[in-house]
Order: structure tokens, then C-alpha cells, then sequence
């Protein structure tokens, strides 16, 4: 049986907005897995424990260029150590030069675009150079570059931790922008139902089953419950299925379609999405040290 420390049941409190008891619950029934004890949460609480528990855990910013004419576009995340990097000028012209050069030459991957050159160096020498004067370590996560069919509209959000592309058809720059920013606020996981990633409808459809389980009504019942949970799933996560944020009686795709317009594609970063980051228990440490000393 795994230890449950009082930093997990905080981590985990963090995560889900949970009571403190039930956290401690579902740590010591999921034998300390996080993320086994997220799923034993929402089948007993429901929406009390979030879906979108935060992930984030590394500094650094997201930069977006787009190319005047609109038509081409890129996001890139640049990860460092420290919020205070992250607030440098020089990590932050890096940052938007790199998305400047990616949204022109499109290279195929974060090695590709290390090798491109930039201010008469290469990308990756730039990156040392900018190591060595800093004194921090950094790196190039990720970016995507996007072709518009339609306009390209960016939006950076958080102190540059949130940056959104999104490639709309029709409609006017306005409503362009407004699709960036609602994408920023509530984090969309796809365009539309038929995109998001079956190992996560598979993931939902079960927590609903078994939280729908509990309630001991029919199987026919049961099933209805479960498939409502499902669709409901799809509103929140969808882009078009999502309430518009400047008017949550309107969906986006009612918005979209009220201004003859539609999304071709969105791209979303988070800064440290998915990175997981040692975080130290001083007071383990220091246990850890007069144990030794003894």
C-alpha cells in the first residue's frame, strides 16, 4: 500500500476542488495513482471534481505569428525554469522570432527548426547563446503552423501562458478575434464531437457508467443516463458545441452560423501542459537530513 502524504491529498485537492477527506479517500482507494484517484472522484462527486484539472507545471510563454496577408500562421511554446525568465525581454523576443520564422519556413519538426537560421546564427545556437547569458536553462517544446483557408486570428493570453491560432472562413476580423479569445478561456479539446480523441470519449463514457451504475435504476435507464452524460461531455469539450463566452445563451456554432462563417482548424498551447515538474516537500527533506545526521 502506497503512503499518503499530506502533499498528494493537497495536489490532488488542487486539482479537483474535493473535500479534504474524500481526497484522502480516493489517494488511499487508487493506491496513491493521481490520476486512477481523479476518476474515483468524479464518479463519486460528479462535476464537484473537475474535468479540467490543471496540468500546468513548467514556465515559459506561447508566441503566435501571423503573416500579414493572414494566410499563414505559428504558435510556439518556449519552456524555461523560472516565471522570472519568462518576464525577460530577451526569452520573450526569442520566443516571438521563433514563431515569426516558423509561421514563414514551416519546418517539420523542433529539430528542423533548431537547424534554420536566425539573426545569423542558427536557431539552436541563438538558444545556447541565450542560456549562457541568462544563466537558465530553456527549450523549444513545441509549435504547429497553421495555412488558412480562411483568416488566421491569434490570441496570447496570461502573461503569454495561453496562446491561441485559429483559422476562421467568412465572417469579419471581429468575430475572428472573439473565436481566439473564447478558445483561450474555455480550452476546447477538439472542433466538433467526431474529433475528440476516442481514448477519451472511452475514458468519460466509463466514469459515467459507473457513476450512473450507482444510482440502481433499470439498465435501460442506466444506459439513457450514461449516453446523456456522453453528449453532455462533447458541449463542454467541443469548440462548436461549447456557450459562446461573451453570450452563454449562444453556442459557438450558433455564433458561427448567425455570421455565415465556420472554423477550418484552431490550435491551443498551455505553457507546461502536461509536463510534469519535481516539486520539493521541505519537510520531508529536512526529516530526510536529520535522520542522517543522527
Amino acid at each position: 500500500m502506497a503512503e499518503i502524504t499530506a502533499s498528494m491529498v493537497k495536489e490532488l485537492r488542487e486539482k479537483t476542488d474535493a473535500p479534504m477527506m474524500e481526497c484522502k479517500k480516493a489517494l488511499t482507494e487508487a493506491d496513491g495513482d493521481m490520476g486512477k484517484a481523479e476518476e474515483i472522484l468524479r464518479i463519486k462527486l460528479g462535476n464537484k471534481a473537475s474535468r479540467t484539472a490543471s496540468r500546468v507545471t513548467a514556465e515559459g510563454v506561447v508566441a503566435a505569428h501571423i503573416a500579414r496577408d493572414g494566410k499563414a500562421g505559428a504558435l510556439v511554446e518556449v519552456n524555461c525554469e523560472t516565471d522570472f525568465v519568462a518576464k525577460n525581454e530577451a526569452f520573450l523576443a526569442f520566443a516571438g522570432a521563433l514563431a515569426e520564422l516558423a509561421a514563414s519556413q514551416r519546418p517539420v519538426d523542433v529539430t528542423t527548426l533548431s537547424r534554420l537560421p536566425l539573426k545569423g546564427a542558427t536557431v539552436e545556437e541563438a538558444r545556447q547563446a541565450l542560456v549562457g547569458k541568462i544563466g537558465e536553462n530553456m527549450a523549444i517544446r513545441r509549435f504547429v503552423c497553421l495555412a488558412a483557408q480562411g483568416r488566421l486570428a491569434s490570441y496570447i493570453h496570461g502573461g503569454a501562458r495561453i496562446g491561441v491560432l485559429v483559422d476562421v472562413v467568412g465572417g469579419e476580423d471581429a468575430l475572428a478575434r472573439d473565436i481566439a479569445m473564447h478558445i483561450a478561456a474555455s480550452k476546447p479539446v477538439a472542433l466538433s464531437a467526431a474529433e475528440v480523441p476516442a481514448a477519451l470519449v472511452q475514458k468519460e463514457r466509463e466514469i459515467a457508467s459507473a457513476k450512473a451504475a450507482e444510482s440502481g435504476k433499470p439498465a435501460n435507464i442506466v444506459e439513457k443516463m450514461v449516453e446523456g452524460a456522453v453528449q453532455k461531455f462533447f458541449k463542454e469539450v467541443t469548440l462548436l458545441g461549447q456557450p459562446f463566452v461573451k453570450n452563454d445563451k449562444q453556442s459557438v456554432e450558433q455564433l458561427l452560423k448567425s455570421s455565415n462563417a465556420t472554423v477550418a482548424g484552431f490550435a491551443l498551447y498551455v505553457v507546461g501542459e502536461g509536463i510534469e515538474k519535481k516539486k520539493d516537500d521541505f519537510v520531508t527533506e529536512v526529516m530526510a537530513q536529520v535522520s542522517q545526521a543522527m
